[in-house]
Order: structure tokens, then C-alpha cells, then sequence
């Protein structure tokens, strides 16, 4: 492959700097993990935003979240149609190979895909409505989120997307066979989050009020 780099210099620095220190520090666990394999609690689908830090956020160590990145955390429904479906297979894996007890939404505050399909939407991004559009034709998954809040305020919309794009996804996990029934065995539960990056809050969605509530 000809048009593959070296690393950035800065990158390799950081690479040396992580192997000498935390990597040093806990060496026998980062073995036992490469020999015993994974047995994460749970498996988190957020945005690829690079502000979401999913294991900052809980302080997380490695082994314990098993974390699928996509834009907007979205999960489309089941559609076991023979294409290639790298979110969906995250899911199967997660939920019948490494059996997760959790499996958590975690959406965000100004989230850039959740605005494209606000634009997009209101046909103020007629380049995301074209078949080429790989972002444009992700973001028709949350489509129906967008139906449910065009009677919100304006300056409102953005926010309430972005819990729309938690809910879908939510709802969608629950049109996979595997997750359905893991979730009325009790083995698996479903959790949506929202996070407010600039106030570093956390809210959890709670569907009893139908809210989402600070955690």
C-alpha cells in the first residue's frame, strides 16, 4: 500500500511516553488480559466525536467497556439483508459472543451529525440528500426522531434531536432478536444516556417520566 505514512512524530512520542509509564506500571494486567481475553460488563455505542471520552467519563480501565464509535451513536434497525453492517455486528458480537449484562446509548451536546441531519431535514443541506452522501444516507436512520420533535422551538431542536438519536437507537436495538429476548431474560439491560459536554453533566433517560434526568 504506497500511500500509507509513518506515524506523525507526536504520536510516536506519545506511543514511547504511555509504554514507559502506565503501560510499565501494569504490565502483568495488560498480560492477563492478552492471555485470558476480554470479559467487559458492558458495551457503550457513542458518537466518534472526539470530545466523548467514554472511558474518562467513568473512569474506566482497559477490559471493562466493550465500545463501539459511529456518528451520532446510532444503531439502525435489524436487517439481515447480506450488506455489510459493521454496527449491527458490534451488537451481535457484544450481546451472544461476549454476553454484556449493559449495553449503553450515550449520546451528546452539540453533536455535528445530529445538527447535518437537522439541516438535512429541514432542507437546509440539500448535499446530504443525495444518494453519495454516506453521512446523509447514515443519518436517515434518525429520520424518524426528527418527525417527532419539528413542533419543537427552534433554538429547542437541536437538543431534543440529540435525545432522539439515544431513543431510535434504543428502540432499534430492541427490533434485534438476540437483544430482545437477552432483555426479557433478564440478562441484558438497555441504558440511553446524554452527555452535556461543556458542563460535563450526565443525564440518564427515564422512561417512566420520559425524560432524561441528571444522573
Amino acid at each position: 500500500m504506497q500511500h500509507a505514512k509513518p506515524l506523525p512524530s507526536y504520536l510516536v512520542q506519545r506511543y514511547h511516553g504511555w509504554k514507559a509509564t502506565t503501560y510499565a506500571e501494569n504490565a502483568a494486567w495488560y498480560r492477563r488480559l492478552a492471555d485470558e481475553g476480554q470479559r467487559p460488563r458492558a458495551m457503550i455505542i457513542s458518537c466518534c466525536d472526539s470530545r466523548v471520552h467514554v472511558t474518562s467519563i467513568f473512569g474506566a480501565d482497559q477490559g471493562e467497556f466493550f465500545i463501539h464509535r459511529n456518528i451520532a451513536n446510532l444503531v439502525p434497525p435489524y436487517e439481515p439483508d447480506g450488506a455489510q453492517h459493521g454496527t449491527s455486528a458490534t451488537v451481535e458480537y457484544a450481546v451472544t459472543v461476549l454476553k454484556v449484562a449493559h449495553l449503553v446509548v450515550l449520546g451528546h451536546s452539540r453533536c455535528g451529525g445530529v445538527q447535518g441531519c437537522l439541516d438535512m431535514c429541514s432542507g437546509r443541506a440539500p448535499e446530504l440528500e443525495t444518494k453519495e452522501s454516506f453521512v446523509g444516507r447514515w443519518m436517515d436512520i434518525l429520520r424518524p426522531g426528527y418527525e417527532r420533535i419539528e413542533n419543537v422551538e427552534p433554538e429547542d431542536q437541536a437538543q431534543a434531536l440529540e435525545h432522539q438519536a439515544v431513543l431510535v437507537s434504543l428502540e432499534n436495538l430492541m427490533t434485534f432478536p438476540f437483544v430482545k429476548e437477552a432483555v426479557e431474560k433478564k440478562n441484558l439491560t438497555l441504558h440511553g444516556l446524554w452527555n452535556d459536554i461543556g458542563a460535563g453533566g450526565l443525564s440518564c433517560y427515564q422512561p417512566e417520566k420520559g425524560t432524561f434526568e441528571p444522573v
